[in-house]
């Protein structure tokens, strides 16, 4: 099964300790406006979606969000979310771990995006 977005190993390890700290999470792949386009971390539930939201998968057992209008942009990518030194969001719950989490992304192959579609 293709995965639309998946977390690096030192993204788990985060998203494991952000648990142990604040229970369930969620995430939300952030539009660009206020903390750039970081992937959001919140903690299940904070962040309220609806019809303009897409779930596109789960990482480290938490559902991972992007909004409709830019799923359209990234529906051809693999979203990879990892982990890199800094300050991450300031509504994101891994900000005062001195990480952010951060949204590489690859091109999905053709067979990739035929296997997508099945599973549609």
């Amino acid at each position: 099964m293709v995965e639309r977005v998946t977390a690096t190993d030192s993204a788990l390890e985060l998203i494991d300790k952000l648990k142990d700290r604040h229970g369930p999470l969620m995430f939300h792949q952030s539009g660009g406006c206020c903390d750039g386009s970081s992937p959001m971390c919140y903690a299940d539930g904070e962040l309220k979606v609806g019809r303009s939201d897409v779930k596109l998968g789960e990482i480290g057992g938490s559902p991972f969000y992007i909004a409709k209008d830019q799923y359209e942009y990234w529906k051809h990518t693999q979203l990879i979310i990892d982990v890199v030194k800094g300050r991450g969001g300031m509504f994101s719950l891994e900000g005062p771990e001195g990480k952010r989490f951060l949204t590489r992304s690859r091109v999905f192959s053709e067979e990739e995006r035929a296997e997508l579609q099945k599973q549609e």
